[in-house]
């Protein structure tokens, strides 16, 4: 039986590896000389996954239209280049309650398919503007 996802990376040499999974290509530098690394794309990917999560719990509670959402991401490294920490500011273009902003950042987080495959201390932090645009 086929695995569910399957990609294939290629490193010809030195630090540079591209991959390809289906029609898509993404090359990653460790150096961040020809890519970004593993780590920006990591980060970048999180937040890729979570605003989808994010639109589908503001659908749950209400929020039928957004508008526009946007993440701004920090994340941290340590002397090994380790990931130590991820925040998250999302912009959010509709009015939302102040009351409701945990709700909606907790059921994004639940339905987040990277946000669950995180070690829990690499969940990101976050926080939320609206009104934003």
């Amino acid at each position: 039986m086929p695995a569910d996802i399957e990609a294939n990376s290629v490193c010809e040499e030195g630090y540079t590896v591209v991959s390809r999974v289906g029609n898509y290509e993404l090359t990653v530098d460790a150096l961040g000389e020809d890519g970004p690394t593993a780590q920006q794309v990591l980060a970048a990917d999180y937040a890729s996954c979570y605003i989808p999560a994010f639109r589908v719990a503001g659908q749950k509670n209400g929020y039928d239209d957004l508008g526009r959402v946007e993440i701004d991401v920090e994340a941290n490294l340590d002397d090994d280049d380790d990931l130590t920490d991820i925040s998250f500011l999302i912009k959010v273009e509709a009015d939302v309650d102040d009351e409701d902003y945990d709700t909606l950042i907790e059921t994004g987080e639940d339905i987040c398919h990277v946000h669950d495959a995180l070690k829990e201390e690499l969940h990101a932090d976050i926080s939320m503007e609206a009104n934003a645009f």
